[in-house]
């Protein structure tokens, strides 16, 4: 064999060899568009197959009265019983709710809740009669008084819902001002809870 041959031939088996280089990488880049593309797709169903929560709302008010109370010194059955002083907190709150869903949401209930020192606190909002029943109690809590919140209401596809509502604690004013956090847990029926954050100021009266 010739030495121009041999060359001829080294030069061929180097062109094959950059041929299959670049036909390999080919390959490389092909696989990772197809990849990137696979990704882009799956993310558009998930994204497009995501819903809106059923519900959504806002807590527009919130006003505190601190009360020191003392209990009348008879049970259940009126006979007596040592009296208890304590120190409360009402918690007047307004809120609104939205149904963001196709579907009718029936409300629940609705809860406070107060982060202390100790853990957290909750309360359930009182029913709108016995709301009405404590502004008969108390009329120099007036200025308080609102349109109350039904705790069983049925809000219809799109709609909104709002009123008051009140829950108490039993804490001091100096427990009530160190609160770590104040929030509310709205409750429906065949639906997840829905929590909403006190943003605004707390008034107290």
């Amino acid at each position: 064999m010739s030495l121009l041959h041999q060359g001829s031939s080294e030069v061929d088996d180097a062109a094959r060899g950059e041929e299959l280089t670049k036909g390999t990488s080919h390959i490389v880049v092909a696989s990772i568009i197809a990849t990137v593309v696979v990704i882009i797709a799956i993310a558009i169903y998930v994204i497009s197959g995501q819903k809106p929560p059923a519900a959504a709302g806002e807590v527009t008010r919130v006003a505190a009265h601190m009360m020191h109370r003392e209990s009348s010194g008879l049970d259940a059955s009126g006979r007596p019983m040592p009296k208890d002083d304590f120190d409360q907190v009402l918690v007047f709150t307004h809120v609104k709710l939205h149904n963001q869903s196709k579907n009718p949401l029936f409300l629940r209930q609705m809860l406070t809740n107060v982060t202390l020192d100790d853990g957290l606190h909750t309360s359930y909002a009182a029913t709108p009669t016995d709301y009405e029943r404590l502004f008969q109690a108390y009329p120099e809590l007036a200025s308080l008084h609102g349109k109350p919140i039904p705790t069983e209401a049925t809000v219809p596809a799109g709609e909104w819902v709002e009123g008051d509502f009140v829950t108490s604690f039993r804490l001091t004013k100096a427990q009530w001002d160190a609160r770590k956090g104040l929030d509310y847990n709205v409750s429906f029926r065949y639906q997840p809870d829905l929590k909403l954050a006190a943003t605004g100021p707390v008034t107290e009266q």
